[in-house]
Formats: structure tokens, C-alpha cells, sequence
């Protein structure tokens, strides 16, 4: 697949990158990099900090070495570093600056760059510089693949004329089309109209075929929800781990993490599918119709918002949805899926704490530097925003007697804020718009978004005939709250759960557990947990612990579990509206 640019697209003065690998057993990219009509005294040349979809500082430029500047005749230029990130070459009115450095890339995940020996993961932002106030300026990169690889696949325009080489129109661009070069097993698929290439890398158990077939249906199925499909061409860049998971978002493109050998396995295969749906949705969310704070991008720090609870859980929402529209799931194992999400945000303290506005503003700080207290603290924008969209679609379904649903709200929002305004989204906004598609309020909507605590779920779900229940309710099993795990033939605490008993009495994170009521407890945990379970909610149990190499006695009250197991069960005496909404919420395309 092939798109080519205009010669007046390509005459607009591009800094010009070459990548090359000289070194991939040592996980080595060698880069070039040539600004051309160079005016000023001195070129501030950056290396960007995060990378947009992953809402952490990750400080690519510590990647970074061998940075040197030279002019078009080769004579060496004097550079220094002046901030963490950003390299001073003074220009000397040289008029253009070669500048050479190597990057250093061996970290597993879909949003930074790896390179060995087998192949070259790209992840744009931790790869190319770019010269300060200069991101709306055009690039091109020529890839230079090792002598064992032969095949390139990205997202960017190939250069028409020349080998190997790409396009983009300005950096914004080009930091969000990943590249993978190696010798990846490649197919395409069309859908929507649209051609898609699907890049397989590390093997593994996939039938082709099928996923052409399946995965075109969930292409079909997000398209439909928009009305449109603003690409070109779209490529989904594969890596197949032993045991892999995550993905990352792009303009035409995504990178996903997989387990080579889970294809043939129903759960397995199922869970990819979502994963495809997932990102592939981000292509209107987040990458087009998007908060106003994400874009334009600062690339030298945080970008806060307080709406990754609409970016990313209503995203989350519509995953496993597609997957139901395209036939996959059924409705009783799609309903049980949404219980998981409310078992994971019910279960866990930190829903009681972190407001979900709050959750989006700080993942930047906590989300993504989570510790051993961040169960008790935060909640997941994830699962938390899918379960608001859940109860958003079902009352903008109830208040328009089926005529209306998020899906409505999805394609408007997409429709007014990037193709009419093009522009992001304010909180304000994207609530009005809600509002006037609904044809209702959505103040209590929002009220569960901006503070802490336990939504009332069936409030929503009784509108289409369904009650969540808790499973474990009415049963009392004691428990200590606390979870462990084994290191060294130690069973050592994982987590003290705010409000359990270990929390009031004293047990610490990293504490060594070694004896409860006078009795050795095994590496294993089967001994403390045959004593708790023996004992009556309210009994005090003694808790011999090591800490830093001292030995203390704890008493901890025995207390009733607080872990839900949650279900979504039909209500009595349905009505035949109930059942109407339902079948419309929950119907296969």
C-alpha cells in the first residue's frame, strides 16, 4: 500500500532523517538528522519526554547518546546540552546542520522502542528530534534496514521516487507513526473501504484468514458508529510475546502486544479481538475527537485533562461492545464482563477516594507510578469510565424511548468538535452536547464523575430490565485484609486493604509474616489462611511479623470480607419496554 504526496506537499523545506542499524544485537539506532536554511545563531534541538496515548514522563533523551553537529562541509559544529532534553548547536551561519546521535532501545511495551538482533520497534518520540518551535514543519525519514531484514511497515506516506523513505507533514505526525522493520509476517484485509495491513512479529499460533475476516468486522462495526472512516490506509503493528498484553493508539496506526500462542484458545482469541476493537476505536476518540488539552501537544512536559474517564473508559466501554455487535460475544457472557468491571472498581478502596475527574487529571503522577498504597488511593479511569458510559448510554436510551444512545453522542461530539471546530473538547462542552443529544440532564452523570464513591448501577440498569446484585452478599467471611505474595521462601505483605483489620492493627507493607497465634505459618500462606477461616469475625488474632530484621507481635481483628462478586441478573416483572431497550442496547449489527 502506497499513498504518495504532492510535489508542492514535498517542497516545503522537511527536516530529513536517516535511521540505520549498525549494531541491532546491541539494540542500536544510529540516526541522522539534517535542518536545512538554518537562520539563526543557534538551533535548540529537543528529544521529545512522553508519548502521546501513554500519560507518563518517560525521558526518552536518557536513550540518547553521541550527540555531535557538524555543517554541510563536514566541519564540526559546538553543541551542549542546555536542559534535560535539548541540545544547543551553535550554527556559525553554517545554513544547514547535519546532526548525528545513536539511541539506545531495549524496552519491552507498545509505546517504547526495542531493537535486536530479530527486528527494530520504532516508537516515534523516542527516536527523532525536532528543532524547538519547529513542530509544524515537515520530515522525512529513510529507513535503512540491517542486511537480514527486508520489510518495513509504518503508517507514514511513502516518498514516491525513493527507496525506503517517508513523509510526514509536520512532527505532530511523525511522533505518531510507529515503525517496524525486520522480516514480519504481513496481510491485508480491506474494510470500510479502506485498505488495512496487519504486521505479525515473533510468530505464533494466528490463522490469517480469520483474523482478516474477524478483525474487518470490528473495523466495520467502529465505523459504523461514526458514519466515517478518516483513513487512507491503517496498519496494526503486532507483536507476539510469550506472554504479552497493551496497546497504543495512533493517528492510522496502532501497536499491539500479544501471547503468540493464545489465537487458539476462545478467551484467548476473544481478548485479542477486544484489544483490535479497543484501539481502533481511539482512531475517532482520543486521536480526532479528543479533549482540548491533548493537542496540540507540548512534548516537553505533562498534558493534564480531566477527561481520560471519556477518552480512554468510554473507549474501554465500546471495546468488548464491538465485539458483541460483530457477533463474538453473547449477551450473557458480554453482561458478565461489565460485572468484572464493576467487581474491579467495587473491590477497590480507592473508588471510595479518587474522584474519576481526578483519576484523569493525575494519571500522570499516579496511574502510571503506581505502589503498594495505590489500591487504597485511586481509580481506574478505565474501568470506572467504561462502567459512566454504560449508565450514560442507558439514560440517554431511556429519556429518547430507544431513538438515541451514546453511539449518538459519540458521532455528534466527533462531527462538531473535530470536523466542524476543529478543536478539542472543553468539560462544558462535551457535557452540552451530551445534553442536547439526550434531550436530558446529565448533571447526575457528572456528579458521579466528579466525586468519590459507589454509583447507584441499578438506577441505570433497571431501564433495561436488569439488576446487579452482589453474590457475596448476606455471607460473612472473616479475613484479615491483606494480600501476599511468596519471595525467597518468605511470605511477605503485598497490600494492607484500607479500613481491614490489618490496616487499624498495624501490619505493614513488606512485613515478613511468620507465625499467627502461636503457630509457624508456611511460605505458602495455607496455614495463616486455614487460622482465619477458622476464626469469628471480631476474634483478635497475634501476628508475629519480622520487619527490617525485628521481630513484632500485632494484634488484628478478625473482620468481615469486603470483596464483592458481582452479577448482573434479569429484574421481576420486566416490562416490554425494558425488554425493547435492552435488545436495542444490546443488539449484534
Amino acid at each position: 500500500m502506497i499513498t504518495t504526496l504532492s510535489a508542492e506537499a514535498l517542497a516545503l523545506n522537511p527536516i530529513r532523517f536517516e535511521v540505520s542499524f549498525k549494531e541491532p544485537q546491541a539494540h542500536y539506532a544510529e540516526i541522522t538528522m539534517e535542518i536545512d536554511r538554518v537562520k539563526e545563531d543557534y538551533v535548540d534541538v529537543k528529544m521529545p519526554v512522553w508519548a502521546p496515548g501513554s500519560y507518563l514522563v518517560r525521558e526518552f533523551s536518557k536513550n540518547v547518546e553521541g550527540f555531535h553537529a557538524k555543517d554541510a562541509n563536514g566541519r564540526p559544529l559546538t553543541s551542549r546540552k542546555v536542559s534535560k532534553n535539548t541540545w544547543r548547536v551553535s550554527s556559525k551561519g553554517a545554513g544547514k546542520i547535519m546532526v548525528s546521535y545513536r539511541v539506545y532501545a531495549f524496552e519491552v511495551s507498545v509505546r517504547t522502542s526495542f531493537i535486536d538482533a530479530s527486528h527494530a520497534f520504532l516508537s516515534p518520540t523516542g527516536i527523532f528530534m525536532y528543532v524547538d518551535n519547529q513542530i509544524n514543519r515537515p520530515a522525512e525519514v529513510k529507513i535503512i534496514p540491517h542486511k537480514s531484514w527486508n520489510k518495513i511497515s509504518t503508517g507514514l506516506m511513502e516518498k514516491e521516487g525513493e527507496v525506503n523513505t517517508y513523509f510526514a507533514a509536520d512532527f505532530d505526525i511523525l511522533f505518531d507513526a510507529p515503525i517496524e522493520v525486520g522480516n514480519q509476517d504481513v496481510f491485508e484485509f480491506t474494510a470500510a473501504g479502506i485498505p488495512h495491513e496487519v504486521a505479525m512479529v515473533s510468530g505464533g499460533n494466528y490463522d490469517k484468514v480469520r483474523l482478516a475476516k474477524d478483525m474487518a468486522k470490528i473495523v466495520e462495526s467502529a465505523t459504523a458508529i461514526f458514519g466515517e472512516n478518516p483513513n487512507k490506509k491503517y496498519v496494526f503493528i503486532v507483536h507476539n510475546y510469550h506472554s504479552g498484553g497493551g496497546g497504543l493508539e495512533h493517528l492510522n496506526s496502532t501497536v499491539l502486544g500479544a501471547s503468540r500462542f493464545n489465537y487458539n484458545s476462545e478467551s484467548g482469541y476473544k481478548s485479542f479481538l477486544s484489544l483490535v476493537a479497543h484501539e481502533y476505536f481511539h482512531l475517532w476518540n482520543i486521536k480526532r475527537l479528543r479533549p482540548e488539552a491533548l493537542g496540540p501537544f507540548n512534548y516537553d512536559q505533562e498534558n493534564y485533562t480531566t477527561n481520560l474517564w471519556i477518552g480512554e473508559g468510554f473507549t474501554a466501554y465500546y471495546d468488548n461492545l464491538l465485539v458483541r455487535r460483530a457477533g463474538f460475544h453473547t449477551e450473557d457472557s458480554y453482561l458478565q464482563m461489565l460485572a468484572t468491571d464493576v467487581t474491579a472498581v467495587e473491590n477497590r478502596p480507592g473508588n471510595q477516594v479518587q474522584p474519576l475527574s481526578e483519576s484523569s487529571f493525575d494519571a500522570w503522577i499516579k496511574y502510571y507510578r503506581q505502589d503498594e498504597n495505590s489500591l487504597n488511593s485511586i481509580v481506574s479511569y478505565y474501568n470506572k469510565g467504561a462502567l459512566i458510559a454504560m449508565m450514560m448510554d442507558l439514560k440517554i436510551l431511556h429519556s429518547t424511548k430507544g431513538q438515541k444512545g451514546l453511539d449518538d453522542v459519540m458521532r455528534e461530539a466527533y462531527n462538531e468538535f473535530y470536523k466542524k471546530q476543529g478543536k478539542g473538547y472543553s468539560d462544558a462542552a462535551f457535557k452540552d452536547l451530551a445534553e442536547k443529544v439526550a434531550g436530558t440532564s446529565l448533571d447526575d452523570i457528572y456528579h458521579l464523575v466528579n466525586t468519590a464513591g459507589s454509583p447507584d448501577y441499578n438506577k441505570y440498569l433497571q431501564f433495561v430490565g436488569l439488576e446487579l446484585v452482589d453474590l457475596n452478599a448476606g455471607y460473612e467471611t472473616p479475613d484479615l485484609g491483606i494480600k501476599t505474595s511468596t519471595t525467597d521462601n518468605k511470605l511477605l505483605v503485598q497490600n494492607v486493604i484500607r479500613g481491614g483489620g490489618a490496616w487499624d492493627g498495624g501490619i505493614n507493607v513488606k512485613d515478613e509474616l511468620i507465625a499467627i497465634n502461636g503457630y509457624r505459618i508456611d511460605a505458602t500462606g495455607k496455614e495463616l489462611e486455614r487460622v482465619v477461616q477458622a476464626s469469628r469475625i471480631g476474634d483478635v488474632v497475634k501476628m508475629l511479623v519480622s520487619r527490617d530484621g525485628i521481630i513484632q507481635e500485632l494484634a488484628v481483628k478478625v473482620q468481615a470480607s469486603k470483596t464483592g462478586k458481582y452479577a448482573f441478573m434479569p429484574a421481576e416483572n420486566v416490562t416490554a419496554e425494558q425488554q425493547q431497550l435492552r435488545e436495542k442496547w444490546l443488539a449484534e449489527q
